[in-house]
């Protein structure tokens, strides 16, 4: 379930007691969604954990160096392979998984088979992810919003299963097992409207595909500007976040438009990550440039 991986940048002063644990439901979606962030903790010292629900195992096949009929079956642990690798590059202290199967898109009867994630037990998914919790004792949570993104089942069953590990970690009686711990702060990951309207703009200048618009309208997983409470730099770690992308080579070959798009706009593309704090229990104003803010 754990993989404990050697730190790239040591704990070390005021920050080693700092600790951020990120829940994602598939391998890649850390790497898109925070690599910046997971890169930019990990070199200041913060302890970092990533937790993944599933292996990813019915997911696309992109690499062209693969024959999908042949490594189909396998995919669970190319992606896992792959996963291990881009946590490497961004220096992530551990990797969990849940151990749940991957419940395919909305709408496919995957979505109904026993095993997968989106009919696993939620009391019990959140079980193990308070054991985490627990064990790693994080000040910072990170996690999906209520859509998912774009309402992948195991999207939105990530988000439901970090919700009740954050509010219920601290609570021995309906949890026994394990010294109680409460995170301090908890966010989603978040991409305002006026971003993607700026990135879409952005790409029809350079000849990029444009996916962050339709018709002029922002896509589905943007949110209201209002909801975004941080905005981190993470520009010194683009060259890490773009490695750890091209790490899933299943997922992300190099015509990729999330490569293309660096390629177009250099650091612009990727060089902010932006998220929205939904609980915190120490006094940080917002708009914050850091998921530590009031903590340190």
């Amino acid at each position: 379930m754990s993989a404990a991986l050697s730190p790239a940048h040591p704990q070390s002063g005021r920050e080693k007691h700092l600790s951020l644990l990120a829940v994602e439901p598939h391998p890649d979606d850390e790497s898109i969604g925070m690599g910046g962030t997971l890169a930019r903790y990990s070199a200041e010292g913060v302890r970092t954990t990533l937790v993944t629900a599933t292996r990813g195992e019915v997911g696309e096949i992109l690499d062209k160096d693969l024959d999908p009929k042949e490594a189909a079956p396998r995919l669970a642990t190319i992606r896992e392979g792959e996963l291990r690798n881009a946590v490497k590059i961004l220096g992530v202290n551990e990797l969990v998984f849940l151990d749940y199967e991957d419940s395919g898109m909305a709408g496919l009867p995957r979505n109904r088979e026993r095993g997968t994630f989106w009919q696993a037990d939620e009391e019990e998914a959140i079980e193990r992810l308070i054991q985490v919790v627990r064990r790693v004792r994080p000040q910072v949570m990170v996690t999906q919003n209520e859509f998912g993104g774009y309402a992948h089942p195991d999207h939105i069953k990530t988000h439901r299963v970090a919700i009740g590990a954050f509010f219920y970690a601290g609570d021995v009686k309906r949890f026994p097992g394990g010294e109680p711990f409460r995170p301090s702060k908890l966010y989603y990951s978040a991409f305002p409207k006026s971003l993607m309207r700026q990135m879409a703009e952005a790409m029809e200048r350079a000849g990029v595909e444009n996916r962050f618009s339709t018709d002029g309208e922002p896509p589905p997983f943007a949110v209201s500007d209002d909801r975004v409470t941080t905005w981190l730099d993470v520009s010194q770690f683009v060259d890490k976040k773009l490695a750890a992308m091209r790490a899933h080579r299943t997922q992300i070959p190099e015509d990729s438009w999330f490569l293309k798009l660096n390629e177009a706009l250099g650091p612009k593309a990727w060089g902010i990550e932006t998220f929205e704090r939904v609980r915190s229990s120490v006094d940080a104003p917002v708009p914050e440039d850091d998921l530590f803010a009031g903590l340190r």
